[in-house]
């Protein structure tokens, strides 16, 4: 500060304060009102008042409430007395936090235990078979909120001749309308409950979950029921669904139609896992409710073997018991149901010729490797985490791939690619790995020998050291911080558990990704 404004300040602070002014002035009443109040037709007047002058009011107490109770406080019980009083308050207390449970010296199965996180005990999957072939699956999280549903061998894989599509269509029609309920009183349900559902169709699973409030568990898994084994699939709601698809198919994603294209191409269309699993407009004619139902039928209620029902965040021995209350008594039915068929790579070509918004094509390129069970599964994964990739618009920042190899050596070099991703498709017999990525029409060419040349150059020499340690990394990385959300758990306990039979200790596979080598890579 100045000297000259140091003077003024000085001066400012000498002025009296600005009510009293207000007050003795005439002339700062203009002033007061256009500053302080400007709406007020004329100042204030300020009175100054003793505390002694103001005329005290004297206060009105509510009456004094006794005691309902039957006997005095100040009476001295015998410790029968008071073990009779308790008691009596045990039989006629209830919860104000639910109506449900009483409270009791057993806690309910629907709260977690209330103890330090040093003296809880490790959760692990645990797996139960019930008599009928259903399996079921848990892991506890600890938590006030779960994860339940099931996950069951059905895909678009299994679909007959005059059915494609049914099982994007069944999708969309997932809980609906059931013998108990309508579908609009499904979603209130679950609202009330402070939950939401997801479902997910593939080519060999699909999965139905809700995820809600654990306290609402047991509800939960009664309309989990309802809608399983009770759907009703009106026409009506048949017909929506399928006006819902053909929208979809107008506006599906470019990335979706190659990876559509990828799996023709494969495997060909005469074969379960070349058949289209996102429903052709040409085929929603031949969908009807009589179709859909027929096919769950076949495929989900008469095959309780390719079921599991899973749970993340809720006691195991509460699931089982549920489990076999609710779907115990189905049993096992062979006749007519579809079954897999093992498909052979062929290799090939597959345009789709359609225009999109942005003007670029999209472009894959993809070799055969082993599916579910193959012992290089995990070297793929890895190998799949090294070439990484992504789009040249994408947000960078640590631990998005800024170093792995396609960006580097791709989308950083070549102006003209749009986006370059490594890519997998894994199914039970086979899989698909390679490169996809976008351009302008014009640079096709350039793109499909710029993905020829480097997944030729994986196969003549070996990647460094530190690319190799890298990847590792970012593939346990990404693994471990997806099974933190209890959806991604649940799904991954049920798939697992359908498709080997039981879940892989995390421990173990860390392990594995950490003994993958170069030469494995290279393989």
């Amino acid at each position: 500060m100045s000297s000259h404004s140091l003077v003024a300040f000085r001066k400012l602070s000498r002025r009296r304060p600005f009510a009293a002014r207000v007050v003795r002035s005439k002339r700062c009443a203009s002033s007061y009102s256009v500053y302080e109040y400007p709406l007020a037709k004329e100042p204030p007047e300020i009175k100054r008042t003793k505390a002694k002058d103001v005329e005290k009011t004297p206060r009105s107490w509510p009456a004094r409430r006794l005691s309902e109770d039957r006997f005095d406080d100040a009476q001295a019980l015998s410790p029968q007395q008071i073990e009779e009083i308790r008691s009596e308050q045990r039989k006629k207390l209830n919860t104000k936090l639910s109506s449900a449970y009483a409270i009791t010296n057993e806690v309910p199965a629907s709260i977690p235990p209330n103890f330090p996180a040093d003296q809880l005990e490790v959760p692990e999957t645990v797996v139960t078979t019930l008599d009928n072939g259903i399996r079921v699956v848990s892991q506890e999280t600890y938590g006030q909120v779960s994860t339940i549903g099931a996950v069951c061998e059905v895909g678009s894989r299994l679909e007959r001749p005059g059915e494609t599509g049914v099982t994007n269509l069944l999708e969309v029609l997932a809980f609906g309308a059931t013998n108990k309920y309508m579908g609009p009183q499904v979603n209130t349900l679950l609202q009330d409950w402070g939950g939401q559902r997801f479902v997910s169709t593939g080519r060999e699973q699909s999965l139905h979950c809700i995820d809600l409030l654990r306290p609402n568990v047991e509800n939960a898994l009664d309309l989990l029921k309802e809608v399983l084994l009770e759907a009703r699939f009106l026409p009506e709601e048949v017909e929506d669904a399928k006006m819902a698809l053909g929208f979809q198919a107008m506006d599906m994603m470019p990335e979706l139609l190659l990876s559509e294209a990828l799996q023709e191409a494969a495997y060909g269309g005469n074969q379960q896992l070349g058949q289209p699993h996102f429903c052709p407009t040409e085929a929603l004619a031949e969908l009807s409710a009589d179709t859909v139902h027929g096919y769950w039928q076949r495929q989900f209620v008469q095959n309780p073997k390719g079921l599991a029902i899973g749970g993340a965040g809720i006691r195991h021995d509460f699931l089982v018991n549920k489990a076999d209350e609710l779907f115990g008594h189905l049993k096992q039915k062979d006749e007519g149901r579809s079954v897999v068929k093992p498909s052979q790579y062929r290799g090939g070509e597959k345009r789709v010729e359609r225009p999109t918004v942005d003007g670029l094509v999209r472009i894959g390129v993809g070799f055969e490797v082993g599916g579910w069970h193959s012992d290089a599964l995990v070297a793929t994964c890895v190998l799949q985490t090294l070439l990484g990739g992504g789009s040249s618009f994408s947000a960078g920042g640590p631990g998005k791939g800024m170093y792995s190899r396609l960006y580097r050596r791709v989308l950083n070099q070549f102006g003209w690619a749009e986006s370059a991703e490594a890519y997998t498709a894994f199914h039970s017999e086979s899989g698909i790995w390679g490169i996809s990525g976008s351009t302008m029409p014009e640079n096709a060419r350039n793109m499909v020998q710029v993905f020829t040349h480097h997944l030729a150059q994986l196969a003549v020499n070996h990647v460094s050291d530190e690319e190799l340690d890298r990847a590792r990394n970012m593939l346990k990385c990404n693994v471990l911080t997806q099974l933190e959300s209890r959806l991604v758990l649940f799904e991954d306990m049920g798939r697992q558990v359908l498709t080997y039979g039981q879940r892989e200790n995390m421990n173990v596979t860390c392990k594995k990704i950490d003994a993958v080598t170069k030469e494995d890579l290279r393989q």
